[in-house]
């Protein structure tokens, strides 16, 4: 599985937990992080989160192994499918140094309208856009 897109992120002692241990909330947040960038950078400029025309609807996370505010971690997101009305990416957090995965998340994402609350086509900027940053990902199914 091929991740193009990564993000820095920065661990912050407030992350952490009792147990001295990134937060599972925490986790969320990065996640986010990560979509958002990976999206303003897939359409190559940036988008208020309220203009992107999405939302997420299914969030399923694993985690697979204890980080700690020092050590130095990414955010790498990747489309794994896309539909007309849904999209699914997948997103995992590294240790930079060792390229450990310490968790990973599968999003679905949805079109929706704020405006009426309903479910619609993904747009076809979007679409076209993230199709091609993933192009020589052979991983991308599309349905």
């Amino acid at each position: 599985m091929t991740f193009r897109h990564t993000l820095p992120i920065q661990l912050r002692f407030s992350d952490t937990d009792a147990l001295g241990h990134v937060n599972n909330s925490s986790y969320f947040t990065f996640f986010d992080l990560g979509k958002t960038r990976y999206i303003c950078d897939v359409l190559g400029r940036q988008v208020p989160a309220q203009d992107m025309g999405i939302v997420l609807r299914h969030a399923e996370t694993d985690f697979l192994h204890p980080l700690f505010y020092t050590d130095d971690a990414s955010v790498q997101t990747r489309l794994e499918c896309i539909g007309n009305h849904s999209f699914t990416l997948m997103q995992q957090i590294v240790n930079n140094r060792t390229g450990q995965v310490h968790c990973t998340c599968r999003n679905v994402m949805v079109g929706f309208d704020p405006a009426t609350g309903l479910s619609t086509p993904i747009s076809d900027e979007l679409r076209q856009a993230m199709t091609r940053y993933e192009a020589d990902s052979d991983d991308v199914q599309k349905g």
